[in-house]
């Protein structure tokens, strides 16, 4: 974290002699850039402009390869730049040249954008150039992040299948609600039979959206629209709810055992490029969305500030962090080998994401399914029945 203090990174070639050779080549080579006086200005984003998680991968992976092909970074920078498809990352990378060809750093630049790449991102590379292993830290940093990738892929593609159940239930329930139904309406009406009680509900829910219909729609709209801005902007809000969601039956124990395997990933990685413990966590709470966990992490490294352990504080959260992660941390703390079984503990727990997301698809399936046939059903009995009661009335 040296470099966070010094204003040109010539003042580190030091730092690597103890390192690999490509490392150390690299952070000679990374600092043999002459400055200029050009000020430094950050190229603006719009809103709409952002970094893809592929998108980091990738300019990770390549930005390794080039310096440990023994290319200086600007160098290097100027390659990507070209072969990215990205327009965003190819404005990023244009003024991160700039700025290492003034003599910044490379996670300084980096950190202009640090809404695009994230503190876990940069904080990573800044420990690769301070101690010479830039290269491995970003071939790090691409592996973690296509863990990550793959993480959120997974719990995404599980929720394919029920979504399109669900679509289809709407679109042929609506079908038959707007189109067949009034079709048939009058004749239903004209019936000298007594009307069951689904079938008045579905006029009624019929009348009362063709005459409300739009307003109702505009209604839900910004009720949405409202509920998503006050839990974005208001944090005792998106607090509970974040806390709510760790109570709900199936959601409840993915989300904590996707978290447990964040919290894993991320703090083992740190750790291993060499980050200290303290800096590590407050850093590793960052790169956390669920303001239950992140709070946790903040409130255990105020613990570790003081002396305690790790293990000992997140043993008092149960709710939150397992018996097997604390456990595997206390061994870890006690032995010197936490990297490693932070390493082994994120592992497990993308294996437990798996297996919960398999049995929720399995349970979802049949359900979603029991869902389509009632609606479509309710629909179909409610039409059916007064013209089957006529027809027997008749015979």
């Amino acid at each position: 974290m040296s470099n966070e203090t010094a204003q040109q990174p010539t003042a580190k070639p030091s730092q690597s002699a103890s390192k690999s050779p490509v490392a150390d080549t690299a952070a000679v080579k990374t600092v043999a850039v002459p400055a200029t006086n050009r000020p430094l200005k950050r190229v603006k984003l719009g809103f709409w402009e952002h970094l893809s998680t592929q998108d980091k991968i990738d300019f990770a992976r390549h930005l390794s390869i080039v310096i440990k092909a023994g290319l200086p970074i600007y160098e290097g920078l100027n390659i990507i730049k070209s072969q990215t498809s990205s327009k965003t990352l190819q404005k990023i990378i244009g003024q991160v040249i700039i700025d290492v060809n003034n003599g910044r750093f490379l996670a300084d630049a980096l950190a202009q954008y640090q809404e695009q790449f994230g503190d876990f991102f940069v904080n990573i590379i800044r420990v690769g150039e301070s101690s010479g292993t830039l290269s491995q830290n970003l071939l790090y940093l691409a592996d973690e992040l296509r863990k990550s990738k793959a993480l959120a892929s997974k719990v995404k593609s599980a929720m394919v299948y029920p979504m399109v159940i669900l679509f289809a239930t709407i679109g042929v329930t609506g079908f038959l609600t707007f189109f067949v139904f009034p079709k048939l309406l009058p004749v239903l009406q004209g019936l000298k039979v007594k009307l069951p009680a689904s079938t008045v509900a579905l006029i009624s829910t019929v009348n009362f959206l063709q005459k409300y219909g739009i307003v109702t729609a505009l209604a839900v709209t910004i009720f949405i629209f409202l509920a998503r801005l006050t839990i974005k902007k208001v944090t005792a809000v998106r607090y509970l709810v974040h806390s709510i969601i760790l109570y709900i039956p199936a959601i409840g124990p993915l989300t904590t055992t996707i978290n447990m395997a964040n919290f894993a990933r991320v703090l083992g990685l740190l750790l291993k490029s060499g980050v200290k413990i303290v800096t590590a966590l407050d850093i590793t709470a960052n790169t956390f969305e669920n303001l239950v966990y992140r709070r946790a992490i903040l409130a255990a490294n105020e613990e570790v500030r003081k002396g305690a352990q790790l293990a000992s504080y997140l043993s008092t959260r149960k709710h939150l962090f397992s018996a097997l992660l604390t456990g595997m941390i206390l061994v870890g703390e006690t032995t010197g080998n936490l990297e490693e079984n932070l390493t082994y503990l994120s592992t497990y727990f993308e294996d437990e994401v798996d297996e919960k997301l398999r049995g929720m698809t399995s349970l979802l399936e049949p359900l979603m399914l029991l869902f389509m046939g009632a609606m479509v059903g309710f629909v179909a009995i409610s039409i059916i029945t007064p013209i089957y009661s006529m027809s027997s009335g008749v015979k």
